[in-house]
């Protein structure tokens, strides 16, 4: 269940509560009259169903009161209460498969900002990926995988794609390209270091490498991998299941073939520099073309289910 606290001009309020009690997988409904002061005006709260929520925030955004008031959306930890097991019992789908729009909107807007601590973390993947490329130790690759934040970008360009908002998509890949970017620039500097001081040597990149060797060597497994991961992820995201992402981090070589790149890069190794570049770009898009796919089939799924219901709803 979620939980709804509105704020609504008094005169729009008749109509938001005409709304609620209209809508399929509501309860709880409380009126508080002239309780709010800034904005002025009543403050309305409901409880309702996850499968629900989306086209009750999406009636409440038409009727202008994210604009005119607000909208507040909490998830229910537990609710004791047979009227919303009623509500729950009532409203279409399980609330796993619903998607909030507005919620992964604003969530992949969070994940795609450009920001300090997001770029310490891919520039520190990336470093981290980079020693478990020279050493050929799998276990740093897979620490480094699940350090990197790079799926939040991926997501948004997803949403974006979905949404039809170019600004977030703008702000995703931007994310993404400028992360990247200095994230291999900086390994580069770091590869350049740890060869001065005798740790990283072009012999250990070029010698043998079983546990490593794929991050340079593409291939349609890869790619395979990278869509069943993007499929994973947008699923995991959409049903607020977030365990499942660390799972999605570490089954794709995105971070490590970017280190891999870098440090062959620092060495004037060309076949690996260009072989794990080709491996980063084949999971970034294998990862968003599945995204995109994804959440247009949930898209589709659920604006068919909403028509049945409401032919079922008008005979």
């Amino acid at each position: 269940m979620l939980h709804l606290r509105l704020i609504t001009p008094v005169e729009r309020t008749e109509d938001v509560i005409r709304l609620i009690e209209g809508t399929i997988g509501t309860a709880h409904l409380c009126v508080l009259p002239g309780a709010a002061r800034d904005p002025a005006g009543d403050v309305v709260m409901c409880d309702v169903a996850r499968e629900a929520g989306d086209d009750l925030l999406s009636e409440l955004q038409r009727m202008g009161l994210d604009v005119s008031g607000s909208i507040a959306v909490e998830d229910i930890g537990l609710s004791l209460s047979k009227r919303a097991e009623k509500a729950e019992k009532d409203a279409p789908g399980e609330p796993a498969d619903a998607v909030l729009w507005e919620h992964l909107t604003e969530a992949t807007h969070e994940e795609s900002t450009l920001s300090v601590t997001y770029l310490a973390f891919l520039t520190l993947a990336t470093m981290i990926a980079a020693s478990g490329v020279v050493l050929d130790n799998a276990i740093l690759i897979v620490g480094a995988m699940a350090v990197g934040p790079e799926f939040g970008p991926l997501a948004g360009i997803s949403t974006a794609a979905v949404q039809r908002r170019p600004r977030l998509a703008l702000r995703a890949v931007t994310a993404l390209l400028v992360g990247f970017a200095v994230a291999m620039a900086v390994t580069v500097a770091f590869s350049l270091f740890m060869d001065a001081v005798g740790l990283f040597t072009k012999e250990r990149l070029e010698g043998e490498r079983p546990q490593t060797g794929f991050v340079y060597a593409p291939d349609w497994f890869s790619f395979v991998v990278a869509v069943l991961a993007g499929v994973a992820g947008t699923l995991s995201l959409t049903s607020a299941k977030s365990g499942a992402l660390v799972g999605v981090a570490i089954s794709v070589t995105t971070v490590p073939a970017a280190a891999n790149a870098a440090v062959a890069l620092s060495y004037g190794d060309t076949v690996q520099t260009w072989g794990s570049t080709e491996q980063l770009l084949l999971n970034l898009f294998g990862i968003t073309l599945a995204g995109t796919a994804t959440l247009l089939a949930q898209k589709y799924f659920w604006a068919g289910r909403r028509e049945r219901l409401r032919k079922r709803a008008g005979s």
